[in-house]
């Protein structure tokens, strides 16, 4: 049974890691379902420390997601038009393969700004900054995730089956 376990709490990583970049998968919450599912196994890896404090962690990287866009956008000058057409532009982006992800949330979010500001360089200024808040919000679910892979690993080589 400890191998279906395991193999649920693989697929639920590989997820997670794609849920980091695409928009309609929580990342960090769906590796952190892994680690839960680790708990069903006969030797559970880890304690419930361990697991409140992940816990917090995950939640507060999921709502960082959504706040750092909005920052970066805010403080470099955009409006709730820049922060829309960032979401836009990532989710017609996907449609595009890599550099739409990329290129998607910037040419967004000037659109955006765009729409709400004649203002060209205030409009660019702005989707920089939703760029680069979209960027952060991107890497700071990469590094949670990754630190949960690197336990989950950890708890299969420490398990009887790993051997």
């Amino acid at each position: 049974m400890d191998v279906l376990w395991i193999a649920l709490g693989v697929i639920l990583m590989l997820a997670g890691i794609a849920g980091c970049i695409l928009p309609l998968l929580p990342g960090p919450p769906l590796c952190y379902l892994a680690l839960l599912l680790q708990q069903l196994k006969e030797d559970s890896p880890y304690n419930s420390k361990f697991l409140w404090i992940w816990a917090g962690i995950t939640v507060v990287v999921t709502v960082l997601d959504y706040v750092v866009p909005v920052y970066g956008t805010k403080r470099y000058g955009g409006s709730k038009y820049g922060i829309w057409g960032c979401t836009i532009g990532l989710v017609v982006g996907l449609f595009l393969g890599p550099i739409g992800i990329i290129l998607g949330p910037f040419i967004g979010a000037m659109v955006g700004e765009l729409i709400a500001n004649s203002d060209s360089e205030k409009a660019l200024k702005a989707a920089l900054g939703s760029f680069v808040g979209f960027l952060v919000g991107i890497l700071l679910k990469l590094i949670v995730c990754f630190v949960m892979i690197y336990y989950f690993i950890i708890s299969f080589w420490n398990s009887d089956i790993g051997y």
